[in-house]
């Protein structure tokens, strides 16, 4: 985001209050300067996530600045091993992972296309996206309620499932901004950090979990979160050309995703089963705007 006397303004958003603020204290350690605000938003529920859209566009109002958004950051993200549904019936992963992201997206559309400069959209999927090779988009599955008939919750398919969906979300996005001719106004990226060690397997039993952190340690593929970060930021900090790019473990790397991520005809589908999904909730009324 932007301040007309050009002070840094960083936005932080999460479910948990203590993160935030150490979040925040560790920016300020490294930018005094910096001009900070946490917004604690559980992005697994849509009426949280309208109601902070409301409270980020109050608080640029009443804090005196400009009233856009430079680069938008969907980083959250779980691996919940045990079935759990969100106030709008949909699996807390999915809700989490991918329908949170589009509907804030979506919310923030018209910020990120109020910036006096070009704005970024980075959404951070995973490469266990490749794993998927069959998919629906129905809303059922969207929704995650197909999965809540298995015998056994499939957590690693559903968190694959729905890290495809993020980036079938990211180039459906993209290519409608090309079809309103906004695509040099709001560029729309990819990043993948590759396997970082972070708390994303705690829920995992602990044996599992040391044991995979083992081998791939062992492989020299586990980054710190330190080094994780770098597409991120390459994703964040790249030249105007850019979208559609999927950036993959840093030193400014992109590759291809998998050929299913770039159907067309399945980001479609996928986007309007989600805009179908969210017309019921608080969304509604707010996210089709644009």
């Amino acid at each position: 985001m932007r301040c007309i006397l050009r002070i840094p303004v960083v936005n932080a958003v999460g479910r948990s209050q203590q993160l935030l603020s150490e979040t925040i204290t560790k920016i300020k350690d490294w930018n005094e300067d910096a001009h900070l605000e946490a917004f604690q938003v559980d992005l697994s529920s849509i009426e949280s996530v309208v109601k902070f859209k409301m409270s980020l566009q109050q608080w640029l109002l009443d804090s005196d600045l400009h009233c856009s958004i430079q680069i938008l950051i969907n980083n959250a993200g779980i691996l919940a091993t045990s079935p759990r549904v969100t106030a709008e019936g949909y699996d807390q992963m999915i809700g989490t992972n991918y329908i949170g992201a589009f509907a804030l997206t979506k919310l923030l559309l018209p910020l990120l296309e109020s910036s006096p400069v070009s704005s970024k959209i980075v959404n951070v999927s995973s490469f266990t996206h490749r794993a998927v090779t069959d998919v629906q988009v129905d809303e059922g599955t969207v929704s995650g309620k197909r999965f809540f008939r298995s015998i056994q919750y499939p957590c690693a398919h559903i968190y694959e499932y729905s890290k495809l969906c993020l980036i079938l979300f990211s180039y459906e996005l993209h290519r409608q901004l090309c079809l309103m001719g906004k695509s040099h106004q709001i560029f729309v990226t990819v990043a993948d950090p590759g396997v970082v060690q972070t708390k994303l397997m705690q829920e995992v039993p602990a044996i599992l979990s040391w044991l995979a952190l083992y081998v791939l340690k062992r492989l020299q593929l586990l980054q710190s979160p330190e080094c994780g970060v770098d597409s991120i930021i390459d994703a964040a900090l790249a030249p105007p050309g850019t979208s559609g790019a999927y950036f993959f473990g840093g030193k400014g790397r992109t590759l291809n995703p998998s050929p299913l991520s770039r159907n067309a005809k399945l980001a479609r589908e996928l986007w309007e089963s989600t805009s179908k999904l969210l017309s019921v909730t608080p969304f509604g009324a707010e996210g089709n705007s644009w």
